[in-house]
């Protein structure tokens, strides 16, 4: 687990704590880390939940199959990033949604009680976690209202716009890279395969962008 610390000291639950007071609180967190291989579910819909994750390595998608499995991908988890945090408050109710590996990841578990809980020494760097913890919950609910943004328009074509515009304004250039295969980025959309690539097409027709798999550069 020392090995992760360098992945831990960059991730948001963890920022301005030093390296050696994160070395302290893996044991007092009660940290474990698990392998999963591409394919296999860290989570599944319906669970319950008592830790809060983070992902070391690999990738992670956040995703829900209907009744007729038919997939949304709601959001993708990098290393670095931490998943679970919805699922802290003791009423939060079983997890809503699958977290499968798109590739083989390493995750680490963290026992939501003990970050909540301030040990008696009430060391700082604890409390900097738990101010940590909410500063990430409120930018996931921000990242939601974005997602929710793409899903409120009403075409393909609007959405494609919406979402593509803010990955140039993120990335700070009109040439970038998403995460998303051609399949997968219908998914996050919600739109269908065949009328999301026949919308690019036109798109690309009319001048407004290039792309070659999932690179894009908009004109």
């Amino acid at each position: 687990m020392k090995d992760d610390i360098q992945i831990l000291k960059k991730t948001v639950l963890f920022s301005g704590v030093k390296e050696n007071e994160i070395d302290s609180m893996l044991s007092c967190l009660q940290a474990k880390k698990d392998n999963f291989k591409k394919g296999e579910f860290v989570l599944n819909q319906g669970q319950r939940l008592d830790n809060i994750m983070i992902l070391a390595r690999g990738k992670l998608y956040i995703q829900q199959d209907d009744y007729w499995a038919n997939r949304s991908i709601l959001n993708i988890i990098n290393p670095g990033e931490m998943f679970g945090e919805s699922y802290t408050a003791p009423e939060s109710g079983a997890v809503m949604n699958d977290v499968m590996a798109v590739e083989d990841s390493e995750v680490i578990f963290f026992d939501v009680k003990k970050i909540l809980t301030i040990c008696s020494a009430a060391c700082q760097f604890h409390t900097t976690v738990l101010q940590n913890l909410f500063f990430a919950i409120s930018e996931r609910n921000r990242n939601l209202v974005r997602k929710l943004g793409y899903l409120s328009k009403r075409t393909t074509r609007e959405k494609l716009i919406a979402y593509l515009s803010d990955e140039a304004k993120r990335q700070n250039s009109s040439s970038f890279f998403i995460p998303f295969n051609r399949q997968q980025l219908a998914d996050f959309l919600s739109v269908d395969r065949s009328a999301m690539s026949n919308e690019l097409g036109k798109m690309k027709n009319e001048g407004m962008i290039e792309f070659q798999k999932n690179h894009f550069i908009l004109l």
